[in-house]
């Protein structure tokens, strides 16, 4: 068996996978693997599974993510894999542990309830095209990759519905000496995130005389034949923040408030999931239904009390 180091394994990975995956993915593969993979295992010729589980520890020490430490080791483990399949490895059997606590137990970043009225009536008294964008994101909890690229023709005004079918990212690619940004519309990030999404009355009733006036093929954020770029509108987004006076949280606390305000309105989890584009119902139901005290008090209740009354 010819062995090599991790990095030169790594080399022959990205060749072949990059084959498979959209340019998006592999971007982020690189960016892992070049931030923070290679730096520890780069120049191994042989890695222990004490090996993989320092690397976890040390990455949640220095204040790493508990969801970035598990992407990058998912990539670990594609790179090593695809090593034992061409015999450039011997076989590694190894299981991480993670804290049981973790910034995965920390509450979503979500707008009130006044901030996001608040918000609201500024985007319907200040129309611009990018905050009828903002507007679509709180009506239907668009990701910024996804409603950077809506066309107007994706606004169905016939049948009331946005149809999800693209999203805009920015990819960076950095080989070696070699870096490269590049802006790119391609599919949304699971068949999922492929959907069909009701267009609120309201929304509706601003969306349609404006789609007898503009070109069908342009963007919508943008109101041209280029997609305005994810973080340029994220820039956007945090100077109406800043203009409202509300403290700053992330453009994708949009979709978060979406649901959540669903979820408090007691829509179908299920139907949250499908409008959200969820490839299941439990991310769904772990990100946005935490039931409190009263609820289930009112589970267990309605539980036993048939079971009370035949006594």
């Amino acid at each position: 068996m010819t062995q090599l180091t991790f990095s030169q394994v790594a080399s022959l990975w990205k060749a072949d996978k990059r084959q498979y995956v959209k340019p998006s993915s592999y971007a982020a593969y690189v960016l892992h693997l070049n931030k923070h993979l290679l730096p520890v295992f780069g120049n191994k010729l042989t890695i222990t599974h004490n090996d993989v589980q320092d690397y976890a520890n040390r990455k949640l020490e220095q204040g790493l993510a508990l969801k970035t430490v598990k992407d990058s080791l998912l990539i670990f483990k594609m790179i090593y894999h695809y090593g034992e399949r061409m015999s450039l490895w011997p076989h590694l059997d190894f299981r991480v542990h993670y804290p049981t606590f973790s910034d995965n137990n920390k509450p979503l970043s979500v707008l009130s309830v006044p901030q996001q009225q608040r918000l609201l009536n500024y985007l319907k008294d200040n129309f611009s095209f990018r905050n009828l964008g903002l507007l679509i994101c709180l009506h239907s909890g668009l990701r910024i990759g996804e409603i950077c690229g809506l066309q107007w023709n994706d606004l169905d005004v016939k049948t009331g519905e946005i149809h999800v079918r693209k999203t805009v990212s920015r990819i960076w690619l950095s080989d070696g000496e070699e870096k490269e940004y590049y802006l790119t519309v391609g599919t949304p990030k699971t068949l999922a995130s492929i959907r069909d999404i009701p267009i609120p009355r309201l929304l509706l009733e601003l969306v349609r005389p404006l789609r007898k006036i503009v070109n069908p093929d342009f963007y919508v954020v943008s109101n041209g034949p280029k997609p305005l770029e994810p973080r340029y509108y994220r820039d956007y987004y945090a100077k109406v923040l800043r203009e409202l006076n509300i403290p700053h949280i992330r453009f994708h606390a949009l979709r978060h408030s979406f649901a959540t305000r669903c979820v408090e309105s007691k829509c179908d989890y299920k139907t949250v999931s499908v409008i959200l584009g969820h490839a299941s119902i439990s991310t769904t139901l772990d990100l946005y239904v935490h039931p409190g005290y009263d609820e289930k008090r009112k589970c267990i209740e309605k539980a036993y009390h048939p079971l009370l009354q035949k006594k």
